[in-house]
């Protein structure tokens, strides 16, 4: 999801601004006792908030793992919903430590906004939905269509690309925030819903009746998603890409929530570095060795978080496929432990 030109130029100026103002994020963490997390303003799967307002979702355990690695404690969080607009004016002014709001990797992101991304926690790509009564089986027979989605993202350029290779004309319904978009395409304002696919599976779930809607077969973009930190923090940007690595190193090695107490006299040196129990990893992102346990004793492996959250026993019911490790066939694959 991709900002319009306007914003993306002021964001590059406040990041210049931001960016000496907020390096040494690790410590005002530690200090305050908290993380200040960035996420979605409900996103069933990623990040959503219950009736009580606890949140949970795979972008949520992310920041619960960064609370785990440097407290012990994963529920030292507090979370910041925002738009796709609010974002990363959020990020640079240092309102949040970190932004894992199924954000979409791209180039004009990484180099131009004054932000690094930590790594991709979600592999997806831009889909349709459409109701079953338009009687539609493929994106090629939407034609005139009426495309709801939201503004300030990527989605209208993939869809304006896509509709103009396939010669199709289109009329575009665009709405800052996400639940505006489901609400409108549940009233039958557009034809059309348009975002990742992982977030029409989600943002299904809330339409009425949501067994008389369908996700059309085309995946029209790549949309790898991940955490997005702060440029000219190294130390912290170290930090958020390690939890990360951690969560996958643990799924590799067969280091899960339940066995990881076990796992610490296990003799493989990989499982001992990452444990903790043999050199000293964490003192080189700030933490003590323990970090990763830590992690995967509260928060689990990256197979534990994606089942608990998106996987086939979920709500959503979403399969492994491109999230799967890259040692099964996905491309989920993290640098060791060394």
């Amino acid at each position: 999801m991709t900002m319009k030109i306007m914003p993306l130029v002021l964001g590059a100026a406040v990041a210049l601004a931001a960016t000496a103002a907020n390096a040494g994020t690790l410590d005002d963490v530690k200090a305050k006792g908290f993380v200040q997390c960035g996420v979605s303003q409900g996103l069933p799967g990623f990040s959503n908030p219950d009736d009580q307002g606890n949140w949970t979702g795979l972008d949520v355990d992310y920041c619960r793992a960064l609370a785990a690695a440097i407290f012990n404690d994963p529920e030292k969080v507090k979370f910041s919903p925002l738009s796709a607009k609010e974002r990363f004016t959020a990020l640079q002014s240092g309102e949040i430590d970190v932004l894992p709001r199924n954000t979409t990797w791209t180039m004009s992101r990484d180099t131009a906004l004054g932000l690094n991304f930590v790594g991709v926690n979600y592999y997806d790509g831009q889909g349709f939905m459409v109701r079953k009564s338009l009687g539609v089986a493929s994106a090629l027979e939407l034609s005139g269509a009426n495309v709801c989605t939201n503004t300030g993202t990527t989605t209208e350029l993939n869809v304006a690309d896509y509709f103009r290779s396939k010669d199709m004309p289109y009329q575009i319904v665009a709405f800052e925030k996400a639940d505006e978009v489901v609400q409108a395409y549940d009233a039958g304002r557009c034809d059309v819903y348009t975002t990742d696919a992982s977030g029409l599976y989600a943002q299904r779930l809330k339409l009425t009746n949501p067994d008389e809607h369908m996700v059309l077969p085309e995946i029209i973009s790549k949309e790898p998603l991940g955490p997005v930190v702060r440029q000219g923090d190294d130390e912290w940007f170290n930090l958020a890409k390690w939890v990360h690595f951690a969560t996958i190193n643990a799924e590799e090695l067969g280091v899960t929530s339940a066995n990881v107490d076990e796992m610490k006299n296990s003799e493989t040196p990989s499982i001992k570095r990452l444990l903790g129990t043999e050199g000293e990893y964490g003192k080189a992102i700030g933490l003590d060795n323990d970090w990763a346990y830590n992690v995967i004793k509260h928060v689990g492996n990256y197979g534990e978080i994606f089942e608990r959250n998106v996987g086939p026993s979920t709500q959503l019911g979403i399969a492994r496929g491109l999230n799967a490790l890259w040692s099964k066939g996905g491309l989920q694959y993290a640098p060791p432990v060394r």
